[in-house]
């Protein structure tokens, strides 16, 4: 496990594998303890519920499930492909994510 992720909240990133390769989605959350991120409209899990007190009608309810954080690939938002990230350090001693193809700054 990584104390630091490359990917952060509100990244747009590709799914590598899974029942969702291929799809690009937002992250909604980064869960770093379990390595885990969780993207908008990616490993839809469906969620059968009882009626009770709170929620007056049952159903069954659809929500995202965290993905492994090996599985998905940021996109760059100029060469707008998947690639890896590298840290570079500037002038005034900032770190920043760096994209490895087109060496674009990818933090604002």
């Amino acid at each position: 496990m990584t104390n630091r992720s490359s990917i952060k909240k509100d990244d747009k990133v590709k799914i590598l594998s899974g029942k969702d390769k291929g799809k690009i989605g937002k992250v909604l959350k980064v869960v770093t303890k379990k390595d885990r991120v969780l993207v908008e409209k990616i490993n839809i899990v469906k969620r059968h519920t009882r009626p009770n007190a709170q929620n007056k009608q049952g159903g069954i309810i659809e929500n995202e499930a965290p993905v492994d954080r090996s599985n998905v690939m940021l996109i760059c938002s100029k060469c707008m492909k998947p690639n890896r990230i590298k840290m570079k350090r500037l002038d005034d001693g900032k770190n920043v994510r760096v994209c490895g193809k087109c060496s674009e700054i990818l933090d604002s």
